[in-house]
């Protein structure tokens, strides 16, 4: 059974609980983190951790761990469970409120470690469609548990046979998937919006590999501009990067995943082989 971190204590997952006054559940206040292992090793564990502490801030969630110690409890909960690819959550709650609004200042801290469950290779191998929703989302610097908005938005997704869907703000520019970051090549030049997005870890990785590759311009994209790219994909740290090759009704380039993007799927699983240390492959 799987092993969880829950306020102090490792618990196998079916004792896994919190108090009911918790503002996680009455108010869906809290921040979380997402990352995965690879061979046992979590991915860039310090980059996710220091965006955990960067979201609490944003939402004036107290935040009494320092990151090492947060590393160390994040690495103890691995080694309790045996899996060698592993997702990991790492949650901040609001704690408990006496009056189910106000924080009592005592935020919680969960560590759940589960399987990766192996994701659709037809994903890549002949890409997905996603769908653009008119939607802006509450403070998108924060990685926040409050995920209303994305929940609807994918439900709508599905209805329509898309994986994902693509926010656009109220002047028609494009910002985030629900779960991911978005990137779109014009000819050898790759764009990625900048401006009311969170910022991915899987999205710097994907800029750090490009900037030697393409010409790499951090700019807004106008939804029909959209609809005109050579080539489109989504990152994200579950997912790593997938090829779109439908938005909405438009399909993208010929319908296929394009040779760039292919090119920086490779380049990514090389990035993450040489950044697991050694011994872990």
């Amino acid at each position: 059974m799987d092993i969880y971190y829950i306020d102090g204590q490792y618990v196998p997952a079916d004792q896994a609980v919190i108090p009911v006054n918790d503002l996680a559940l009455f108010r869906g206040y809290g921040v979380f983190d997402f990352l995965r292992t690879h061979d046992g090793s979590p991915f860039l564990l310090q980059e996710h951790l220091s965006r955990l502490k960067h979201s609490a801030k944003e939402i004036g969630l107290r935040f009494p761990w320092t990151l090492s110690e947060l590393k160390e409890i994040v690495m103890n909960t691995v080694t309790k469970n045996s899996y060698r690819n592993a997702n990991v959550r790492i949650i901040v709650t609001g704690g408990p409120s006496r009056d189910f609004i106000t924080p009592d200042g005592k935020p919680r801290l969960l560590v759940i470690v589960s399987p990766v469950s192996a994701l659709p290779e037809s994903w890549y191998s002949e890409g997905i469609k996603a769908i653009i929703i008119p939607l802006e989302r509450t403070m998108p610097e924060a990685k926040s548990i409050n995920y209303l908005d994305a929940t609807m938005a994918l439900k709508k997704a599905k209805q329509q046979g898309a994986v994902e869907a693509v926010y656009m703000d109220s002047s028609d520019f494009i910002k985030e998937g629900t779960t991911s970051n978005l990137f779109a090549f014009y000819k050898d030049c790759l764009v990625t919006p900048g401006k009311n997005i969170l910022n991915g870890i899987t999205r710097k990785v994907i800029l750090k590999i490009a900037k030697p590759l393409f010409k790499v311009k951090i700019n807004e994209i106008k939804k029909n501009k959209l609809y005109e790219a050579d080539e489109i994909f989504i990152t994200g740290s579950g997912k790593g990067l997938v090829p779109v090759i439908q938005v909405d009704d438009v399909m993208i380039g010929n319908g296929k995943p394009g040779a760039r993007t292919i090119i920086l799927m490779q380049q990514l699983k090389e990035y993450i082989r040489k950044t697991i240390p050694p011994g872990n492959d």
